[in-house]
């Protein structure tokens, strides 16, 4: 514990309220609406990239694993 008596999660609980406290809520524009459906397709694209490499590596672990076994 430091000088101050309180506990470390304490300062950080009180760090968390004031970031909180500092985020303010925006409702969008027309024009933000177009940038967020560009920002929602990216982030499809991202996340099927991410699935399709992953599968890709799933083939790629099991057949070393055929070709070491042999």
């Amino acid at each position: 514990m430091g000088s101050s008596g309180f506990a470390p999660w304490v300062i950080l609980k009180g760090r968390i309220k004031k970031l909180a406290t500092k985020m303010v809520i925006t409702s969008g524009n027309e024009e933000d609406k177009g940038g967020q459906e560009k920002e929602s397709k990216e982030e499809t694209i991202l996340a099927m990239l991410g699935i399709i490499g992953t599968i890709l590596n799933l083939i790629v672990i099991i057949f070393v694993y055929i070709y070491t076994t042999l």
